[in-house]
């Protein structure tokens, strides 16, 4: 039995969830979420809890137990609390700023990057290092981080670039000058 698999997920009094077929339909304070559910893996809703069983041991199904449960509980975490993730801008010169819903960034390029997130997430800067990408949907918040941070990742010299406000530089040591 699949050690994430066989636990409940627990749903919180303001979130409702919805099973039709294949699909599963998780709605809370804020928003919805929408998601379709292999075959092999049964989910029933009891009380207050969501279980998922899996038809047969197969090492795919065994795979899959886990992972629906998982996807579950990130889409009811999802609708009740939300997602954040952090990005810190490090460089002279580099800066972001969020016009409507686009975000500009000066990353030390010839031009500025311009991004346009999906409807679903909200991109602010409190300051003009930092850029916080909120959202219902974890995969979609991720995502987006990581769009975001691929526009210029952390060199290992200085540490300049985008990256993660929990995410750790693994730092080289420069040319050692010569005689």
């Amino acid at each position: 039995m699949s050690r994430i698999g066989k636990k409940p997920v627990s749903i919180p009094s303001n979130v409702t969830v919805t099973l039709s077929g294949e699909q599963i339909k998780v709605k809370g304070p804020k928003g919805e979420l929408f998601s379709s559910l292999h075959p092999a893996i049964k989910v029933v809703h009891e009380a207050n809890e969501v279980i998922c069983t899996r038809s047969d041991d197969a090492p795919k199904n065994r795979a899959l137990h886990g992972l629906t449960r998982a996807l579950i509980q990130n889409m009811v975490s999802g609708v009740s609390e939300g997602y954040k993730k952090v990005l810190d801008i490090v460089g002279v010169g580099y800066r972001a700023e969020v016009k409507g819903e686009n975000l500009f960034i000066n990353i030390g390029y010839s031009h500025p990057i311009y991004f346009m997130p999906p409807a679903e997430i909200k991109i602010s800067t409190p300051t003009q290092t930092q850029i916080v990408v909120e959202g219902i949907d974890k995969q979609l918040v991720g995502l987006v981080a990581a769009k975001i941070r691929s526009f210029r990742k952390p060199e290992p010299y200085k540490g300049k670039g985008i990256k993660y406000s929990d995410e750790q530089i693994r730092r080289k040591a420069g040319k050692t000058a010569g005689k």
